[in-house]
């Protein structure tokens, strides 16, 4: 199945932009007439047919909507540190993506190596991975922010906030699998990874301070781009 992603849906006439269309046209050879499926990125597919094979603005005519379209039973939301080399971090948004996530933060954080992170081609990898695993829902990508910044916007938020941690040094921590068992009827679910250096003490005290729980990931030690993964697919099999 094929999906193509518009932003510009207008009552029953759907428009693609040059990307989505040159796709379209030039590359897989689509023709006026041919039925095509588009996601809107807020969970809606719409089932089209393609009215004008414009390889710069193709337009199609909507024949059914369906909502929701490969959604998931929870919101999360991870934030993690950039990782060194961003190729890694790249791979974390694509392959949380494919798993279902809601929300990616990039947070910088008092060890990180990375301080400054551009959100522009992360947007396009989540597109193409939203695109791949048949979701129509697009992860949104909040711009960086550190830590205890993140921490202090979540401090009215009733979802399972988790942090993971590499120590018990300032409190013993849970399980992930054990901490996702307390969530009932909770659907919502947030998890802090650090950077390579881990998180400072005082920002695993501000988390804890504002009822952050800390968790383990098991036994083996994680790159940060993996741990994000692993905390993903805990929360998915969770709901499995």
């Amino acid at each position: 199945m094929e999906l193509f992603y518009s932003s510009d849906i207008q009552g029953s006439i759907v428009r693609l932009d040059s990307v989505e269309s040159g796709h379209l046209v030039r590359v897989l050879r689509h023709k006026a007439g041919d039925e095509i499926s588009v996601i809107d990125g807020k969970g809606s597919l719409y089932r089209c047919t393609l009215l004008n094979a414009d390889a710069k603005e193709a337009e199609a005519q909507v024949i059914e909507r369906v909502y929701p379209f490969g959604s998931h039973p929870y919101h999360l939301t991870l934030a993690v540190c950039p990782t060194k080399n961003n190729d890694r971090y790249e791979w974390f948004a694509q392959k949380a993506t494919e798993f279902g996530i809601d929300r990616i933060v990039p947070t910088i954080g008092e060890h990180s190596e990375r301080r400054v992170f551009k959100t522009d081609r992360i947007g396009k990898i989540v597109l193409a991975a939203t695109k791949q695993s048949l979701k129509a829902s697009l992860p949104h990508i909040d711009e960086p922010m550190s830590v205890k910044q993140f921490i202090s916007s979540c401090a009215d938020s009733k979802a399972l906030k988790l942090i993971c941690y590499c120590s018990d040094e300032l409190a013993q921590r849970t399980s992930i699998k054990e901490a996702l068992e307390s969530l009932g009827d909770n659907r919502e679910i947030i998890v802090l990874i650090g950077p390579e250096g881990d998180f400072s003490q005082g920002e695993v005290r501000a988390a804890m301070d504002s009822g952050w729980v800390p968790v383990q990931l098991g036994e083996s030690r994680f790159r940060t781009e993996t741990a994000a993964l692993a905390a993903t697919a805990a929360v998915y099999f969770h709901f499995l």
